[in-house]
């Protein structure tokens, strides 16, 4: 998946952490708009800040402690010249000093006792000092209450059993076990094992017999438009799929089939090459709730299909966009109408209705969403999302991330981005930008703490995409040497891309560790939900009927711009067909730069 990281990232050289909570008891609280509320206690503020030179990002968090309201809107005023330059979860406005920030349309109940989180992206110069009281609807927030005082945190284990990862006794079929790869296989698509095993025939030799090794790997089923539910002439449908998975069962060892929810209104909003068939403008939302959603939890209910473990992999790239890629119209038009946000609530809320189905979320990649500006508000955006949900925090089983991109599990030579250089930090390298995320263990670590630590169980799982990150081969380093930060981070990383940014067809990517159960703790698996083999876009112009555009970023002639990559070229391979398409070029060169090597 691409990234687009650049386009709201922040150099966050200092962090400032402040809490402001001012005390207030009053009898009334006046819901936004004129509206009375029931009677209330008051509210309390949490205000944190990271700041650099002339910039920062603010998260704030407001703890209603009066009765339920159904809208919101928080107000203070700044002490210096701040002004908000870009924000989430909330709509802004700015007069002077004072700031109101309201409720978006898809998150306005505020219960009792409930928290919601919001923050922006601002401007300063001079002293960027904290505001020193805020109001809810209202009323000063200073959290002395007659009532509780602590917001009670959501359970940290499900409120009904779940059956134990290793279980002593065979479980039931459609029993909704803790992790859905423990004890299970992991479903062999017939079709791409086919693709896989005619292009080894066809190359023969060493490489054609690694190949054929590759075609027995469990890969996921992308639903990338509703006509994949039902199938096409070319290509099996949904219940093709799961009647294949049945006819893999054998021994009493369940199968798990893994399937990418992938059709949102406006999709992928800030690339061209993986835009989809329904657009907001054009009652797509709608649309995706009945022509989509609806045909996939219908089939997936079928009595049948209880024996599987279906894990869904939902909407990537979606949330993510929302937090750095707003100033794109199609990322706009997203977060303006709540189709994302919408969208990904209804579906979380048909497919964990199943009991044999797992849902997990996309958290995008450490090269996106790493810097404090992006890595916060994308966590108090999931929260919120999921809080809309009728099973709120419980809708999800965990979150998948490098959903089809290249980024490494490690960085075996650069493992502490804080290791001074030549007077520089590691993360100071070009290459890096500021993000102290190099590879994505330490980044879903880090997402699953966060997670947590806003009111998440502590059964949720990790799960990262290796299909395409391994970058072995003769290009792969043993070590980091040099005098100066970049060169000691260019001499070591294994990440061999031009620039982090480039998401397309990468030259020099190998595949990565092959599907694991329980690699390590708080992680699920890791798994190729990208099919190795299939074309991350066209690199150049295709006609098709699938929505599908020409983004220069998958021409390995193009320059990107300083946003998108830095200006360097794309680092694609040539001769690219559509995304989703086979490429054997590439899927020759994954084998060879496979990290493990394909023995």
């Amino acid at each position: 998946m691409k990234s687009d990281f650049w386009s709201a990232k922040r150099k966050s050289r200092l962090a400032v952490a402040s809490s402001v909570t001012a005390a207030a008891v009053v009898a009334g609280l006046v819901v936004a708009g004129g509206s009375p509320a029931t009677a209330a206690t008051g509210c309390k503020v949490t205000y944190t800040v990271n700041q650099w030179d002339t910039g920062f990002t603010a998260n704030v968090a407001v703890t209603n402690l009066g009765d339920a309201v159904s809208s919101w809107d928080v107000q203070w005023d700044f002490a210096g010249n701040q002004q908000v330059q870009q924000g989430w979860s909330a709509t802004f406005s700015q007069t002077g000093k004072h700031v109101s920030a309201k409720n978006p349309s898809w998150g306005g109940a505020l219960g009792s006792n409930a928290t919601a989180s919001f923050g922006f992206n601002g401007s300063y110069s001079g002293t960027n000092a904290v505001p020193t009281s805020f109001t809810l609807n209202g009323v000063v927030c200073d959290g002395s209450t007659g009532g509780p005082t602590t917001t009670p945190t959501t359970p940290t284990t499900p409120t009904t059993p779940t059956t134990p990862t290793v279980p002593t006794t065979p479980t039931q079929p459609g029993t909704h076990v803790d992790n859905p790869y423990a004890g299970a296989k992991g479903y062999v698509n017939p079709d791409w094992s086919s693709e896989v095993s005619t292009a080894a025939a066809a190359k023969g030799g060493t490489l054609g017999a690694q190949m054929a090794k590759v075609a027995n790997t469990s890969t996921a089923v992308w639903l990338d438009r509703i006509a994949a539910i039902e199938g096409t002439s070319s290509a099996r449908g949904l219940r093709g799929h799961l009647d294949a998975a049945l006819a893999q069962a054998s021994g009493g060892t369940p199968v798990t089939i893994q399937i990418v929810v992938y059709d949102l209104p406006n999709r992928d909003c800030a690339a061209l090459a993986s835009n989809g068939e329904l657009q907001v403008a054009q009652n797509g939302l709608a649309r995706y709730k009945s022509e989509y959603i609806d045909p996939i939890a219908s089939i997936l209910s079928d009595a049948k299909y209880a024996p599987l473990r279906v894990v869904a992999i939902v909407e990537p790239d979606s949330l993510p966009n929302l937090i750095t890629n707003t100033a794109t119209a199609k990322c706009a038009e997203a977060q303006s109408s709540g189709a994302y946000t919408q969208g990904i609530q209804y579906a979380l809320n048909k497919l964990h209705a199943i009991s044999n189905v797992y849902n997990y979320l996309d958290i995008a990649h450490s090269a996106w969403l790493g810097w404090d500006s992006n890595f916060g508000p994308f966590v108090n955006l999931v929260k919120q999302t999921l809080q809309g949900t009728t099973a709120g925090v419980n809708s999800i089983d965990g979150f998948i991330s490098d959903t089809a991109n290249y980024t490494p599990l490690t960085e075996p030579n650069l493992p502490d981005p804080n290791l001074t250089v030549g007077g520089q930090q590691l993360k100071s390298a070009t290459f890096y930008q500021w993000n102290p995320y190099f590879a994505e263990i330490p980044f879903a670590t880090a997402m699953y703490n966060a997670f947590v630590s806003a009111g998440l169980p502590s059964g949720i799982g990790m799960l990262v995409d290796t299909s395409r990150n391994g970058w072995g081969g003769a290009a792969r380093p043993s070590g980091a040497s040099g005098s100066t930060v970049d060169a000691y981070v260019n001499s070591g990383r294994i990440d061999r891309r031009l620039h982090r940014g480039n998401w397309c067809n990468q030259s020099g990517a190998g595949l990565g560790v092959r599907p694991t159960a329980s690699p390590a703790a708080h992680f699920d698996a890791y798994v190729w939900i990208k099919p190795p083999g299939e074309s991350d876009g066209a690199s150049s112009q295709i006609p098709n009927d699938e929505g599908k555009g020409f983004d220069q970023m998958c021409d390995p002639t193009f320059h990107g711009s300083q946003q998108a990559n830095g200006g360097n070229l794309t680092g694609a391979l040539p001769n690219a067909p559509l995304s989703g398409k086979w490429f054997e070029a590439q899927f020759e060169e994954l084998v060879q730069n496979a990290y493990p090597a394909v023995q």
